[in-house]
C-alpha cells in the first residue's frame, strides 16, 4: 500500500491538488493499492470555501483541518509546523506531497523531512529571484529539502538543475492548476454582474490587485487605477476586490462609473469572466497561466514574474509596477496588435496522470 498525505493552506491550492485527487481515485479504481489524506492546514480563511467549493471541484472535503491561519508570517509558519508535526505523527504516511510556494508549503515540508517523511514539490523550481516575496523564500526553502520535483517547464528544471538536483528526481510534467482548468472549463458560470451590466464578450477588461507593491502605498495605487480607467476605452472594468485591497480602495473612496468592484468571485464565475474578457490586468502568477491556456490578453502589473512561460510563449505582457506603463500596453492592445501566444508543453490536462505513474514507479 501506498499512502500520500496531500497538503493545501490556500484556495489556489486546492484547484492545483483536485487533479491529482481525481488521478488517486482513478488508479483506485484501476485496482491500484494507492490512498490519500488530504489536510487543509487553514493557512487562509475563506468564506467561499463551503461544501458547495470541493463539490464545483469534485473533491471530498479534507480529512483533516489545522486551523492555523493568523498572525505574522513567522507566527503563521509556527502554527502550522507544531499542528502538522501532530498530524502527521498521529496519520503517519508515505509521501507528503506539496504545492505552490505558500507559507503551508514551506512549513509541511519542514515537519515532513524532520519526521523522516519523503517529500514531494508539485510546481517546483520557478523563481522570481525577488527575495522581498515571501512566495520566493517559501519557493528556495521547499526546493532545498524536497526528495522528488514536479516541474511546469524547462525553466523550472534548469533552476533546480542549477542548485544541484539530480536529473532522477525531476520530473518534467506540466501543470496541474490547467488540469483543472480544462477539466471545469465546461462548467464555467455566468455570475450575476454578467446581466446586471449586460457585459458583452471581449467588451470589458478583468482586474485583480493584491500584491503589496501595487495596493500597500494608496498613492500608487490610485495611480494605477486612474491610469487603467483612463486608457481603456470606455469598457466597463470588473474588479473582483481582494479583501487585502478593499480597505485601501475605501480610504481612497475612489468611484468610477466604469469601475464595477465586487466581492471576491467563485473559481467558475471569475474564469467564466476570464474567457470572455478582452484583457485582464493583474498581478497574479496563476491567472497569468489561466490566460495563457484560454488566449487571452494579459497585463501583469509586476517587476518579476516565475512564469516567464507565460510571457515568451503566452499572452501575457510583464508590463512593471510604473502606472506610466499602462497606456502604451493599452494601445498595443486597442490597436488589435497584442500577441496571439501559444499553450506550453505538456499543459494539457493530464499532468495529475503523469505525476501519480511516476509516484507509482518511486
Amino acid at each position: 500500500m501506498k499512502h500520500i498525505t496531500l497538503i493545501a493552506g490556500a484556495r489556489p491550492n486546492f484547484m492545483k491538488i483536485a487533479p491529482i485527487i481525481h488521478a488517486i481515485q482513478r488508479a483506485q479504481s484501476n485496482g491500484i493499492d494507492i490512498r490519500f489524506r488530504l489536510v487543509h492546514t487553514g493557512q487562509h480563511y475563506d468564506k467561499k470555501m463551503s461544501g458547495d467549493f470541493f463539490t464545483e471541484l469534485e473533491i471530498p472535503e479534507p480529512h483533516a483541518n489545522l486551523e492555523s491561519g493568523g498572525g505574522t508570517q513567522a507566527e503563521q509558519t509556527a502554527n502550522i509546523m507544531v499542528r502538522f508535526e501532530q498530524e502527521l505523527l498521529e496519520n503517519p504516511t508515505d509521501l507528503v506531497l506539496v504545492v505552490g510556494d505558500v507559507t503551508s508549503t514551506m512549513a509541511c515540508a519542514i515537519v515532513a523531512q524532520k519526521l523522516h517523511t519523503k517529500v514531494a514539490h508539485v510546481e517546483a523550481g520557478i523563481r522570481s529571484n525577488d527575495w522581498s516575496m515571501p512566495e520566493e523564500i517559501n519557493r528556495l526553502v521547499t526546493d532545498a529539502i524536497t526528495n522528488y520535483f514536479f516541474t511546469t517547464s524547462e525553466v523550472a528544471n534548469q533552476n533546480l538543475r542549477a542548485n544541484g538536483v539530480k536529473n532522477e528526481q525531476l520530473f518534467f510534467v506540466g501543470n496541474t492548476m490547467i488540469d483543472t482548468l480544462l477539466k471545469q472549463r465546461p462548467n464555467f458560470r455566468q455570475p450575476v454582474i454578467w446581466k446586471e451590466l449586460n457585459l458583452k464578450e471581449k467588451n470589458y477588461i478583468v482586474m485583480t490587485l493584491h500584491r503589496p507593491a501595487n495596493v500597500d502605498e494608496e498613492g500608487k495605487l490610485k495611480a494605477l487605477l486612474d491610469e487603467i480607467i483612463n486608457n481603456s476605452h470606455d469598457l466597463p472594468l470588473i474588479f473582483p476586490v481582494h479583501p487585502r485591497t478593499a480597505k485601501h480602495l475605501q480610504d481612497l473612496g475612489i468611484n468610477h462609473p466604469r469601475l464595477h468592484m465586487t466581492e471576491p468571485m467563485s473559481y467558475l464565475e471569475f474564469n467564466y469572466l476570464v474567457e470572455r474578457a478582452k484583457a485582464v490586468v493583474t498581478d497574479s502568477g496563476g491567472i497569468t497561466e489561466e490566460t495563457t491556456v484560454m488566449g487571452v490578453p494579459c497585463m501583469t502589473l509586476r517587476d518579476n514574474t516565475e512564469r516567464p512561460e507565460t510571457i515568451t510563449e503566452g499572452t501575457n505582457e510583464l508590463i512593471g509596477t510604473n502606472p506610466q506603463a499602462i497606456a502604451p500596453a493599452m494601445e498595443i492592445l486597442f490597436s488589435g496588435k497584442w500577441k496571439t501566444g501559444k499553450i506550453p508543453a505538456l499543459w494539457d490536462g493530464k499532468t495529475a496522470e503523469r505525476i501519480i505513474e511516476k509516484l507509482l514507479e518511486l
